[in-house]
């Protein structure tokens, strides 16, 4: 965009003139006492006390409640490979989206490198002033590898949002539509359209949270992965050696056959046909953003239940329901990775809020409701105690 599209009086740009958020202090700097205490020459009995025992940062700086939200610009939104500077007003709102829903401080770091061994050396260099990761808006497959040797070499939690945030609230809004259906989902025929960053973890995501994954297909843009397939990435492959028990071949009108959900997390259009082959009282949840795969309301003449991406419609599969609590469940655990069974921990907290009072337009809370993160920190941190990965 120019500077020439840029309207001053336009509500969003009025908005964002300035950015959207500021550091502020949390002790009172009116006097010489004040000023002795939060700085010289009392800061460094504080310094001396964490030289000698590193664990003390926890307690004594805001490293217990503070995360880097990580960027090299390659994938933000759905607007692609803008970069570090066009991608921070997003890293700002991901920013006071922590602050406002769980009163987690965040700070946007924005690189200006999307070199894998570059990421993961800056990050690593980083790390010590935060007590978690927040990956975002990092193209596939550099993300998988950027969060895996992230894990591996930090103490903290290392979350690559677009990948684990989609894939908790998928399997919360899932596990609601399910139920609403009397169905099972070990029992479910599902469909994931996209083997991205996404569509990788959310095909995992709902393995570990019950369906069958003989009985789930994932598509790409080349059609169904299976061990037919030659060229696939080392991710891809893993897909092909897990799931498609039945060895489909084809797109995704095939793979759509008589399968009871449509995940959508790929931008690409599917035909209404392919969607009329659904088996009856289907579920369909198209996430691309702002055009799903399927509009909700061609989707609707086909299944029971429809979710999208869009907060003009029911249902909306939103990551605002899950990173918020997924980092304050860690942070308040102390937890040093995020595993599988806090991120299905977070998936059934959403979905209990709303367990009560499911409606076809009503699987998922809305992004609003103020009792999802607590829930779902409570929940996360009490799965990373069961995993032996909490030091609190």
């Amino acid at each position: 965009m120019s500077s020439s599209t840029v309207d001053p009086a336009d509500p969003v740009f009025l908005l964002h003139r300035g950015g959207k958020m500021a550091v502020t202090s949390t002790v009172p700097l009116t006097s010489r006492e004040d000023l002795s205490l939060a700085y010289t020459p009392g800061v460094a009995r504080v310094c001396e006390a964490i030289a000698a025992d590193p664990a003390l940062v926890d307690d004594y700086t805001w490293v217990s409640h503070t995360v880097a939200v990580v960027t090299d610009g390659s994938a933000v939104l759905g607007l692609g490979n803008i970069g570090p500077r066009a991608a921070l007003p997003v890293m700002e709102g991901k920013a006071v989206l922590f602050k406002q829903f769980a009163g987690v401080d965040a700070v946007p770091v924005c690189l200006d490198t999307q070199d894998v061994d570059e990421i993961v050396a800056v990050v690593r260099a980083l790390a010590p002033s935060f007590g978690g990761i927040n990956l975002e808006d990092i193209s596939a497959p550099r993300c998988f590898e950027i969060e895996r040797r992230l894990d591996e070499a930090l103490d903290i939690p290392v979350f690559h949002d677009d990948q684990h945030g989609t894939a908790i609230v998928v399997l919360a809004a899932l596990r609601n539509a399910a139920t609403l259906l009397d169905r099972k989902l070990g029992d479910l025929r599902v469909a994931v359209s996209g083997a991205g960053a996404a569509g990788v973890a959310v095909t995992k995501m709902l393995i570990a949270g019950g369906v069958n994954p003989d009985q789930v297909v994932v598509c790409d843009s080349k059609g169904i992965i299976g061990r037919h397939r030659t060229e696939l990435t080392d991710t891809k492959a893993e897909l092909a050696a897990s799931t498609n028990a039945d060895g489909r071949q084809g797109d995704i009108t095939e793979a759509l056959r008589g399968a009871d959900v449509l995940v959508g997390v790929s931008g690409g259009q599917i035909p209404e046909a392919a969607v009329a082959g659904m088996a009856p009282g289907g579920i369909v949840f198209a996430l691309a953003n702002p055009t799903p795969e399927v509009h909700p309301e061609v989707a609707a003449r086909h299944v029971a239940v429809v979710a999208t991406g869009r907060s003009d419609y029911p249902n909306q599969i939103n990551n605002v329901l899950a990173f918020p609590g997924v980092f304050r469940g860690a942070l308040d655990a102390g937890a040093t990775r995020i595993t599988e069974a806090m991120k299905v921990a977070a998936a059934d907290a959403i979905a209990g809020v709303v367990a009560d009072s499911l409606t076809a337009d009503a699987i998922v809370p809305s992004p609003l409701d103020p009792r999802v993160a607590p829930a779902v920190a409570e929940a996360v941190a009490e799965a990373a105690r069961r995993d032996g990965v909490a030091r609190r």
